[in-house]
Order: C-alpha cells, then sequence, then structure tokens
C-alpha cells in the first residue's frame, strides 16, 4: 500500500527539476542593448525600477529553452512562478527575446511571434503610456494569439488562421498555443493579479496579460 501511495505521488506530482530562473538588476550590458530601442530618457519608469529576468520555457518542438524578459521589479517574482507553472504544463512558447533585439519593433517582435514585456511606447494611435512601459504587460505567442479590431481586422497576416480562437483536436505546438478562455495559462495569470486582454469589450487582444 506505501508503495503504491509513493508510485501516486511521483505520477501526479510536476517534476520541475529543469526549470531554471533569475532575476537581476539591469546591467550596463543590458542597458547599451535597450538604449534607443526600447528604453530612453523620459520613459515613465527608471532603469533601476526594472529587472532582467531568464527563464526556461518549451519551445515548439517541446525542447527547453533559455527565455528573457525585462518586467518591473514588483512583479518579476511573480513573473518567475507565472512561467514555471506554464513550463510544468508544457505549454509551448515560439521563442522568448528583448523587443531591443527587433530594434524596439513591436511590429517586427509580433512578425516573428516573439514573447515579450517590456517596451517603451504608447498604446496604439493614442499618445497614452502601454503597460508595456511600465514592464507590467506580456505579449505571448503574439501570431496564435493576434489583437483583432472590433471589426475583425488583424494586422498580421499569419494570424487570420487563428482568428475563429477554436483548438483542434490534434496536439500540434501552434494550435495548443492558442490562449481561450478557459484555458490554463489564463487561470495561472489571473492567480497572480494579471488580467487577460482576450476579455476587453469589442476589440480582442489574445496576447496580451497586465498587472
Amino acid at each position: 500500500m506505501f508503495k503504491l501511495f509513493l508510485l501516486s505521488l511521483f505520477v501526479t506530482t510536476p517534476i520541475v527539476a529543469d526549470f531554471k530562473s533569475d532575476i537581476s538588476p539591469i546591467t550596463p550590458k543590458i542597458k547599451k542593448r535597450m538604449q534607443g530601442k526600447s528604453w530612453t530618457k523620459g520613459c515613465p519608469v527608471s532603469i533601476s525600477e526594472l529587472r532582467y529576468v531568464k527563464l526556461t520555457y518549451k519551445d515548439f518542438k517541446y525542447a527547453d529553452r533559455q527565455g528573457e524578459l525585462i518586467v518591473h521589479k514588483s512583479v518579476s517574482s511573480d513573473v518567475v512562478e507565472i512561467f514555471k507553472a506554464l513550463y510544468q504544463k508544457s505549454y509551448p512558447i515560439r521563442k522568448m527575446k528583448l523587443v531591443s533585439s527587433y530594434k524596439g519593433s513591436d511590429w517586427k517582435s509580433i512578425e516573428a511571434d516573439n514573447t515579450s514585456a517590456y517596451n517603451c511606447r504608447n498604446v496604439g494611435g493614442t499618445n497614452r503610456w502601454s503597460k508595456h512601459s511600465y514592464g507590467k504587460a506580456i505579449d505571448i505567442n503574439p501570431i496564435e494569439n493576434p489583437y483583432v479590431f472590433s471589426s475583425g481586422k488583424i494586422s498580421h497576416k499569419a494570424s487570420y488562421k487563428y482568428r475563429s480562437r477554436a483548438k483542434q483536436k490534434n496536439l500540434k505546438p501552434d494550435n495548443q498555443a492558442i490562449i481561450l478562455k478557459n484555458s490554463d495559462i489564463v487561470k495561472i495569470f489571473k492567480k497572480y493579479g494579471w488580467k487577460w486582454g482576450g476579455n476587453f469589450r469589442g476589440e480582442k487582444d489574445y496576447q496580451h496579460f497586465a498587472k
């Protein structure tokens, strides 16, 4: 009986031995990567308020990769716990690089299906700072989880195949990356007080989580 109990624990307890993470202040080297791209003087938060986070994720071949994000220091621990839970669930992520790798271009980052966080920019079509400018927003698998205007328009052509927002029965990683209202990823972010853009009225921002 005791052996069966131990076997049950082994089967039901997620194994996270391969998950690794690190939170650190923005070093001069990282600041140089950001300067003039994702951050400039006049941004609403200072470099000292941001943190560089490295963490393990599953790519679209379900292989372990090391990703990087920049977030506000107040949410950095939450971000690690959230992505640890996503790793446990084997939620696939195409790639995870700093937006500065795309010269600060949100468009180019999305076209590359890149999961990203901090980027000092306005909300599209406004003069208001985006939540990304504060390091308190993350966009995940943006091609599979597009921003959809209330008219149904999508800016990125590769996303049109995902407009129906219905997972198929196959287990292809791009299909598993689709975020729906009842998805584990929405529940995990909600646990830490983050809101999902898929719940917006009118337009939908399926990739977007913010706190």
